[in-house]
């Protein structure tokens, strides 16, 4: 057992405090905004009549562009000052999202919705980097993180119920003029509380290095999205070619410039990579997790859309109450045994998964989401507070961007490997199970997917129907139990990587 030393670090006071609530504002919309969109997809249809390829990009592009651009904003923070971009941001968001608002066509929204992107990239590393310069103690610093984890977390159980409530009295453009308010907040305060920081002796931005990251980026993840939600199997595979390939030539335009976007000097820091691969993985594995969750409680367990989403608010109270507490442990261990712990706790949860069968009911995903959380919340919370303290300080914002990027493939990684393991022992499971009864047109739906199978029973007689049901579940449950296990053995391998690689080493 170690005790953290922080004599010598200084304390924030009252100023830093008020601060903090303050970027605590544009995280809480950043999260938002990704789900508050998907309750008012049926009244924007039917008032702009999208194509299903356009509301797909409705839906998806905000998500897209904040995850290609991160790398771009958090580097130009570091160069142009991060407050400055930070607010610079600010107003653009504010902009973007009455044009958004008051769209008139489809093909506006989707523009409104990818400047909101490109304009919430701006606030992710900013934020995040300020932290730093606002909190020099490093459990203070800890502290502050976990309050920009519990915000992101408590986004995205406020953003399906505002936007409920401003769906049942106005139109469907109103979910968006809710960020309008909280962005005149930041920009009125955020020049008087927040501190200015910007690398000295800071060079040009590269244009072409921030084209290169934004297409490299943009190709994996939309790839490997469209393999998870079942795309063209061609055009995926061509996405994420491309994007390894630009991301090659990235690479190496970074080795070759004097003042490179991306500092790749920082992926030579064992604690850096260390930390960075246990959020990626931490990420992965609890995103894929959470798509069979879902589909566990609404198809399997049979509960509607809303109540199902219900039974997932203990899970995000606990990342909240974890994220917070995580910088109490510092007192008394090492990061290292911290972050191990945490991703062997999530592990556990993740086999508490393969004990699920069709009657566990949901108080048992109940328990192994909250298990899953109590590990993975502090492993979020830390290894992003290592990240950002072992990065030289003119580069804590490219290093805030580079985590969230790797969050982000860690997130759209877990959703295709996991996702694509379950519907393979799936279809496998049921093919070999499937009755014989059971008509040739109705199998092959329901070898699509659980979903496909429900609906398929729909239309069959009576104990037919009740057959298939009971083999695809079980096909279903089958499927999540290898991917939980899956799951589980990435985090521990990651814990056993952490416990070696987070370790204070002796200097030589």
């Amino acid at each position: 057992m170690t005790v953290s030393s922080n004599t010598e670090q200084p304390l924030a006071g009252r100023r830093e405090w008020i601060a903090l609530a303050v970027l605590a504002l544009p995280t809480l919309l950043l999260s938002m905004d990704l789900t508050v969109l998907h309750l008012a997809v049926p009244a924007l249809t039917a008032d702009l009549a999208p194509t299903s390829a356009q509301l797909l990009w409705i839906i998806d592009i905000y998500g897209f562009l904040i995850a290609g651009s991160l790398i771009t904003m958090g580097t130009l923070g570091d160069r142009i000052g991060r407050r400055r971009v930070l607010l610079i941001g600010g107003a653009a968001f504010a902009v973007a999202s009455v044009l958004a608002a008051f769209s008139t066509s489809a093909e506006m929204l989707i523009v409104a919705r990818a400047l909101l992107g490109i304009a919430g990239a701006t606030q992710m590393p900013s934020t995040m980097s300020l932290i730093t310069v606002l909190f020099k103690n490093e459990r203070q610093r800890a502290f502050g993180l976990g309050v920009w984890f519990s915000c992101f977390s408590l986004g995205g159980i406020l953003g399906p119920i505002l936007g409920g409530a401003m769906l049942e009295y106005f139109w469907w453009g109103s979910v968006f003029l809710l960020n309008v308010p909280v962005m005149a907040l930041l920009l009125a305060l955020g020049p008087f509380l927040l501190p200015e920081y910007r690398a000295p002796a800071a060079g040009r931005l590269d244009p072409v290095s921030a084209l290169l990251s934004l297409i490299a980026v943009l190709g994996i993840i939309y790839g490997v999205k469209s393999l998870a939600t079942g795309g063209s199997l061609l055009e995926a595979a061509g996405a994420i070619v491309v994007g390894v390939v630009v991301g090659t030539v990235f690479v190496r335009r970074q080795l070759s410039l004097p003042d490179p976007l991306l500092d790749l000097a920082l992926f030579r820091i064992p604690a850096f990579n260390a930390a960075l691969a246990a959020n990626a993985v931490g990420v992965f594995a609890f995103f894929g997790a959470w798509l069979f969750v879902m589909q566990y409680l609404q198809l399997v367990l049979g509960l509607s859309p809303l109540v199902a989403g219900a039974w997932t608010i203990p899970s995000s109270l606990t990342v909240i109450a974890t994220s917070n507490g995580a910088p109490l442990l510092l007192r008394y261990f090492e990061r290292a045994s911290i972050v191990a712990a945490g991703l062997t706790i999530g592990a556990l949860g993740f086999l508490l998964f393969a004990l699920l069968d069709q009657d566990s009911g949901f108080w048992a995903v109940v328990i192994s989401t909250v298990v899953i959380v109590i590990g993975m919340a502090p492993v979020f919370t830390l290894a992003t507070d290592l990240v950002l303290s072992v990065a030289p300080p003119e580069r804590a914002g490219g290093a805030a961007a580079v985590s969230e990027t790797a969050s982000e493939l860690g997130g759209a990684l877990g959703i295709a490997v996991l996702g694509s393991v379950g519907v393979g022992v799936y279809r496998a499971a049921l093919a070999h199970n499937l009755p014989p009864d059971v008509p040739e047109s109705a199998a092959r739906a329901a070898l699509d997917t659980l979903a496909a199978a429900v609906e398929t029973a729909t239309h069959l007689p009576p104990d037919t129907a009740e057959v298939l049901l009971e083999t695809a579940r079980e096909s279903f449950i089958t499927g999540l139990h290898v991917a939980s296990v899956a799951g589980a053995l990435a985090l521990l391998a990651t814990a056993a990587t952490s416990l070696l690689l987070l370790r204070p080493r002796a200097p030589r």
